[in-house]
């Protein structure tokens, strides 16, 4: 399955919307896009994931990689998930206490650092 990416502003946060599965082979292409987001200077993200069917180890990584990339400029990358089976990874990992995971993007924009 391929990986759907798309961006949108609400506020003063960037929104990008994630479609279907977050592997090894298409982690690069959400890898790129956070790191062209932050380049152009925007600093706090919003993943809404509500699409995504699928999240391994790479996703993870790149997730926790544009964490450290916004961070590094006082920014902030909050995470959109109400899938349970993606949710148990996050709190597998441990990664919920990372990661600030909202239930819905209204509620992400709407919650201050």
């Amino acid at each position: 399955m391929d990986l759907s990416l798309s961006t949108r502003t609400v506020g003063d946060r960037t929104v990008v919307e994630v479609g279907g599965e977050i592997d090894v082979y298409t982690a690069p292409k959400l890898r790129e896009q956070l790191v062209e987001l932050v380049n152009d200077g925007n600093f706090h993200l919003v993943v809404d994931m509500e699409g995504v069917d699928f999240l391994d180890s790479t996703g993870l990584g790149v997730l926790v990689g544009g964490l450290k990339r916004v961070r590094a400029h006082e920014g902030s990358l909050r995470l959109v998930c109400n899938q349970e089976h993606i949710l148990k990874i996050f709190r597998i990992t441990g990664l919920t206490k990372v990661f600030p995971i909202h239930t819905s993007v209204e509620e992400a924009v709407a919650a201050t650092d």
